[in-house]
């Protein structure tokens, strides 16, 4: 493994509900980062996250665990911890040393109690936090649900990067709002092919574009003066708002994936790679009444979570 720049490295935890497919997506991000050649199954007991014997005969994390991927020129650091809230220590540790919290919603059941706990701890700790909308190829989801519930119990600052073409056992394709363009996925390997949004659902997509645009506009004066002259903003500005969004929690981004399928998660990588903060724009940890920043030519600290 090549040696990163701290602009390059990304730390995530995975967070959410028992049964959300935390582990499952942590399986495909690491089979899409090339870590393994093929990937587990939680049924099959032979995901590299859940390796304890424990973890397998109850078929949920009980331990926060560590792997990573290399993607894009970028290394990402995944904690995927335990959805059960018997096990919420390891959540909580994770949220000290990881950067953004991947919540992940199972789109059967919409927010359950759960995601509203760890949500609670991620905003006492000021963590940015992503929304991943999984199981969208199963027959029972309900997309509209689980948007309404996430608005309902997240806040307004729940904004859609993405939305499926269609959700149930057909489900293959989104529309990303982000760069206007519609993604197609084929099998279970981490490729797609990336097109022009249909015309029945450009009408949508642009709404959600512009909300988006002002969202990212909304967390620096600079964007804010360039929309009002504009317009409008650019890729490139919108990557920079959403960012300063997130670090705020001024922006809850929703992306749709099915960890099973591997659909959606490769795009889900990509805007961590190219959006999420690195540890280095990150605010400064504290340790008693010291503020201890991430800078490689400081002196060094360790912090242990486990």
């Amino acid at each position: 493994m090549k040696t990163y720049s701290t602009e390059h490295i990304k730390n995530v935890f995975l967070i959410g509900n028992s049964g959300s497919g935390k582990t499952t997506l942590a399986e495909s991000m690491a089979f899409n980062g090339g870590l393994i050649e093929r990937r587990g199954d939680v049924n099959h007991k032979n995901t590299i996250s859940d390796f304890k014997e424990i973890e397998q005969t109850n078929e949920n994390s009980i331990f926060s665990s560590l792997l990573y991927c290399e993607y894009k020129n970028n290394k990402i650091n995944i904690l995927d911890s335990p959805g059960l809230d018997d096990f919420v220590g390891g959540v909580v540790s994770s949220m000290h040393v990881a950067d953004t919290g991947l919540m992940v919603l199972n789109a059967q059941n919409g927010v359950e109690v759960g995601a509203e706990i760890h949500n609670r701890y991620l905003a006492r700790v000021n963590k940015p936090m992503i929304i991943v909308v999984n199981h969208l190829d199963h027959e029972k989801t309900n997309w509209e649900k689980t948007i309404e519930t996430a608005k309902e119990r997240f806040g307004n600052n729940v904004t859609l990067i993405q939305f499926p073409v269609d959700t149930g056992s057909g489900f293959s394709a989104l529309v990303d709002v982000l760069t206007m363009k519609m993604y197609k996925f084929s099998g279970e390997s981490s490729k797609y092919e990336i097109s022009d949004i249909p015309a029945d659902l450009m009408d949508q997509a642009t709404d959600l574009h512009n909300e988006l645009i002002e969202k990212a506009a909304e967390n620096d004066e600079a964007l804010m003066e360039l929309f009002f002259a504009n317009d409008t903003l650019t890729e490139e500005e919108m990557r920079k708002g959403i960012t300063l969004g997130l670090m705020n929690r001024g922006i809850l981004p929703v992306f749709c994936v099915s960890a099973k399928k591997n659909i959606g998660v490769t795009r889900l990588m990509e805007f961590i790679c190219n959006v999420a903060p690195s540890p280095a724009d990150m605010p400064p940890a504290k340790a008693g009444s010291k503020e201890i920043k991430c800078d490689k030519s400081g002196q060094l600290s360790m912090f242990v979570f486990k």
